[in-house]
């Protein structure tokens, strides 16, 4: 039997991008390694290079789908502007986006998150993304646009709203003309429960 030899540009992403694939098409339970690897075009053993298992391999999608959607919110909210209705609307949109291309992906990094084996640097990237919603909040009680109150009660129902308007924007019961009417409604909501 003829091996494949390791040589291969970028294994680890490419076989990241392949898991993802598998994780949107079949779920997660239908991911191998070995699989991956004859996907890839590379020997059953490359992938332990990157991954000791299954599992480190979940992780470190869960962890990259953290990263993609941390970075799509700063910079979309470096865009938004100032003013805390430009930044929640920006806030919500790149959430809703971002779930609505990558429902697996988000399913994903929230089940990991809740593992008790889940790693310090995937409990980071979380706070991370909590962090950057309650700073919007933050800051518009600063400048007077959002009504006192502590972040901890203030971010639950942004939180609440952002995961609610997911699970209707991805059961596909609604046209896209509804789901942006919807998303429209829905800021215009927060931004009521919000005011000073």
């Amino acid at each position: 039997m003829k091996t494949r030899p390791y040589h291969h540009g970028d294994l680890r992403t490419t076989l990241l991008a392949l898991a993802e694939n598998t994780l949107r098409d079949r779920g997660p339970a239908e991911l191998s390694l070995r699989e991956l690897a004859r996907e890839a075009g590379v020997s059953p053993a490359a992938p332990s290079r990157h991954f000791k298992n299954k599992q480190a391999l979940l992780d470190a999608l869960a962890l990259e789908g953290y990263q993609r959607l941390t970075a799509a919110m700063t910079d979309d909210l470096v865009r938004a502007g100032e003013t805390f209705a430009r930044r929640l609307a920006a806030l919500t949109r790149t959430y809703v986006a971002f779930a609505s291309t990558h429902p697996a992906l988000l399913e994903l990094m929230f089940t990991r998150k809740h593992e008790p084996d889940a790693s310090d640097e995937l409990m980071a990237a979380t706070q991370r993304l909590l962090t950057m919603a309650t700073e919007v909040i933050e800051d518009g009680q600063r400048r007077g646009e959002v009504r006192a109150g502590s972040m901890e009660l203030l971010a639950v129902p942004l939180i609440a709203v952002l995961q609610g308007l997911t699970a209707l924007a991805l059961s596909g019961g609604f046209t896209d003309e509804q789901a942006e009417q919807g998303l429209e409604e829905t800021i215009a909501f927060i931004l009521r429960g919000y005011a000073p």
